[in-house]
């Protein structure tokens, strides 16, 4: 099995969609339909992280998410972290990490 770990951030960027300088409302239409995709997925203050078992799965997410938005322009940025043989690494990285720590991470 393939683990595709997506880190991005999207989010409008014109006046059409945004309230002031908030985005939220936009990013938050985004994160139910990731909710409801059914992938393991994390939020966090500065983007969202998503496990999938192929690129391909990815990238269709990263078009849902931008259909997601009716706006202008739209700004996006992607991270991908490909393994072979791997799953469930939302969590186990974050193992990994607190085992050579000897103790929990900040969540």
């Amino acid at each position: 099995m393939t683990s595709v770990l997506l880190e991005f951030s999207m989010f409008p960027t014109s006046d059409d969609c945004r309230e002031g300088a908030s985005v939220s409302k936009q990013v938050s239409k985004i994160i139910d339909m990731i909710d409801k995709s059914g992938y393991a997925y994390k939020l966090t203050p500065m983007g969202t992280v998503v496990e999938t078992t192929s690129i391909r799965e990815a990238l269709d997410l990263i078009e849902k998410a931008y259909n997601q938005l009716d706006c202008q322009r739209v700004y996006s940025a992607l991270k991908f972290d490909i393994r072979k043989n791997s799953s469930n690494r939302l969590k186990t990285k974050i193992e990994s990490v607190e085992k050579n720590l000897g103790k929990e991470v900040s969540k």
